[in-house]
């Protein structure tokens, strides 16, 4: 976005990802700046919202893509675990979304795109799907909301795609496919963008015959593998 003369603001921990993010930044000036967020406190998310208005006088656009991941097993988390998945997936977004939107709607326009999962269509993962099943349900409702007002939400919902998160998985597509979904999203809100598409048909299966997934991902062999991987990246 910063190619097409839009400015931009990054938010994200005070960590060295950021650190590196400020320097690659540096050559775009004003039109680009950092602010250390931790979208679990409140009042660094007001501040962030505050400095993007100080800096360009309006938000045009929120992507939500702050997330975290959970075990498969929900006994395999620990009480602080199942806070902190909720606390960034669902009330991080959520926050966000309810700190903008007056803004948005003092404009009369805005576009949202919440970064889900296509874990929030088939629940496999434990409290991580469960935060995303939220998300989906939170994003249908808040379009609802403010359709008329001329604001868009739209939700992605990427498959497994190469991160930290999913290091011992090879082969898998780059984030910068998700990256041109937000984008695209941005120029054309669309409800609902599964990443990368081969998704499709297994989700309108999930939907067609969730009788069929219960079979599938209960039976014990399943279950055993997901939570052996998980259990083996822990060890």
């Amino acid at each position: 976005m910063l190619a097409r003369g839009l400015g931009v603001v990054v938010a994200a921990p005070a960590d060295e990802l950021l650190e590196e993010m400020q320097i690659r930044l540096r050559p775009y000036g004003e039109r680009a700046c950092c602010v250390p967020t931790d979208v679990t406190v409140r009042r660094e998310i007001d501040a962030l919202v505050a400095a993007a208005v100080a800096a360009y006088g309006r938000v045009d656009v929120l992507v939500n893509l702050a997330g975290t991941s959970s075990n498969p097993s929900l006994c395999d988390d620990t009480d602080r675990d199942l806070e902190r998945v909720i606390a960034v997936n669902l009330l991080g977004a959520a926050r966000l979304m309810h700190a903008v939107l007056p803004v948005m709607k003092a404009q009369g326009s805005g576009v949202i795109i919440n970064v889900g999962s296509i874990a929030g269509e088939a629940g496999v993962m434990g409290v991580y799907s469960g935060t995303k099943f939220g998300l989906r349900g939170l994003t249908d409702s808040v379009r609802r909301e403010v359709r008329s007002l001329g604001i868009r939400v739209t939700l992605i919902e990427p498959g497994f795609v190469r991160s930290p998160m999913n290091a011992g998985m090879p082969n898998l597509p780059g984030p910068e496919r998700v990256a041109d979904a937000i984008v695209a999203a941005i120029e054309r809100p669309r409800r609902v963008v599964i990443v990368p598409r081969r998704y499709n048909a297994a989700v309108a299966l999930f939907k067609l015959l969730p009788s069929l997934s219960d079979a599938v991902f209960s039976d014990a062999r399943i279950q055993a593998r997901l939570n052996r991987d998980a259990r083996a990246k822990r060890v």
